[in-house]
């Protein structure tokens, strides 16, 4: 039997207010058609299938035609809940959807059987248990007390995600000894690279787990929330399948992949990457000004999608007709159906005192994320170190608890 492991599809996500619907779905087409040649079985996504925790009618709309269209192939579907993902809008369908061989796990559960799932083969015999562990929200790991150290609150959300899969590891190894396990995960491992688009988790990421986490119960980890692919700790049994879609200018060289493996039910093979296909370039574009014009007229179309841009142009010192060239350009261009510009800035290299720092470096308020604007300000409030990690847990807290609101 054939298992396929992705994450991150961030259904809704904009780039700069660009919509990246148009690449999501040619990649849950293409999904489709892969999962129809290799006969896969088991569809594992391991976390944030949207970029919201409200997702727009259109963006359901996109989940549910997909799951649809998987209905007659026998596949199986495991969807666990990411940091980005509602649990009530995941769960909601799922007495329906599990009629369908649609499995979901939007949240941690009460009763930690309700997260393993049972793979039978056409004949009804166990091949496969999956433990669908979701993104374990800091409610579920620890209890917040208000005399805790940063490193204390830390330290109980590490361990709580420990505990929570020793647990289920030692439930398979109890009612499963004979059969291969596969565990999902959505989390932040130590030493991962990441890109401009991951939202910091658990106290600002501080509570990075290890490899060691995962008990050799488990035969494969399919994690998300990085959207890099990556191995952990050289193990190429624990690894993160990456986003489908670049979702950031940080990621327009990276090879985005799906991970395709055989199992039986007392083995598992090392996971074969299947190369997703690129249907949109992103460039960053660097130079003078009839530079960056010379780099996007060779532009040529080599994908389905039109390239998205993102222009620097560099000058000696401040010129007013030059902004005003490049806006007028930037608006004419707009008209092109071979490159959208989704973003530019000028870059003077001599400003006055009043803007020298905003422009030497490049920093426009739309490239920044929230944690970064409350960290500059503490930086300017002039807070010892101390009290400042303490502040930006504590706001980190009520990030979190945006960010994870149930919607009515």
């Amino acid at each position: 039997m054939k298992l396929l492991h992705t994450a991150d599809w961030h259904i809704g996500k904009v780039l700069h207010k660009q919509s990246l619907a148009e690449e999501q779905a040619l990649f849950l087409d293409w999904l489709i058609d892969l999962i129809n040649k290799e006969k896969i079985d088991v569809l594992l996504i391991s976390g944030d299938v949207f970029d919201h925790s409200n997702p727009s009618v259109k963006d359901r709309q996109l989940y549910y035609t997909f799951l649809k269209k998987l209905i007659n192939t026998q596949t199986q579907i495991i969807i666990t809940g990411g940091n980005h993902d509602s649990i009530a809008v995941l769960n909601g369908p799922k007495d329906i959807l599990e009629m369908l061989q649609v499995h979901i796990v939007g949240g941690a559960t009460a009763n930690l059987e309700d997260e393993l799932i049972e793979i039978r083969g056409k004949d009804n015999q166990l091949e496969l248990v999956v433990a669908a562990v979701p993104f374990l929200r800091d409610k579920d790991l620890r209890t917040l007390q208000h005399d805790q150290s940063f490193q204390d609150k830390t330290e109980a959300v590490r361990a709580g995600i420990c505990h929570h899969y020793e647990a289920i590891a030692n439930l398979c190894q109890q009612k499963y000894p004979d059969t291969s396990v596969v565990a999902m995960g959505h989390l932040y491992a130590r030493g991962v690279s990441i890109s401009e688009s991951e939202r910091e988790i658990h106290v600002g990421n501080s509570a990075a787990i290890t490899a060691d986490v995962f008990s050799d119960v488990f035969d494969y980890v399919a994690l998300g929330h990085i959207h890099q692919p990556q191995i952990i700790n050289k193990n190429p049994m624990i690894r993160y399948s990456g986003s489908p879609v670049a979702l950031s200018f940080s990621e327009k060289k990276d090879e985005k992949i799906v991970l395709v493996v055989d199992f039986s039910r007392h083995s598992i093979t090392i996971p074969k990457p299947v190369k997703v296909p690129q249907f949109r370039a992103l460039k960053k574009l660097s130079g003078t000004f009839a530079q960056v014009q010379q780099q996007l007229s060779v532009i040529e179309k080599n994908h389905l999608l039109p390239t998205f841009v993102e222009l620097e142009v560099c000058a000696p010192k401040r010129d007013i007709d030059l902004i005003a060239q490049v806006d007028e350009f930037v608006f004419e261009y707009a008209k092109q159906d071979i490159v959208k510009i989704l973003k530019h800035r000028i870059d003077f290299e001599q400003e006055d005192l009043s803007t020298a720092d905003l422009f030497r470096e490049g920093i426009h308020i739309e490239d920044l994320k929230v944690e970064d604007v409350f960290a500059k300000r503490l930086d300017s409030l002039q807070f010892a170190e101390a009290e400042k990690a303490e502040m930006i847990e504590l706001f980190g807290d009520l990030l979190e608890t945006y960010y994870q609101k149930e919607p009515k």
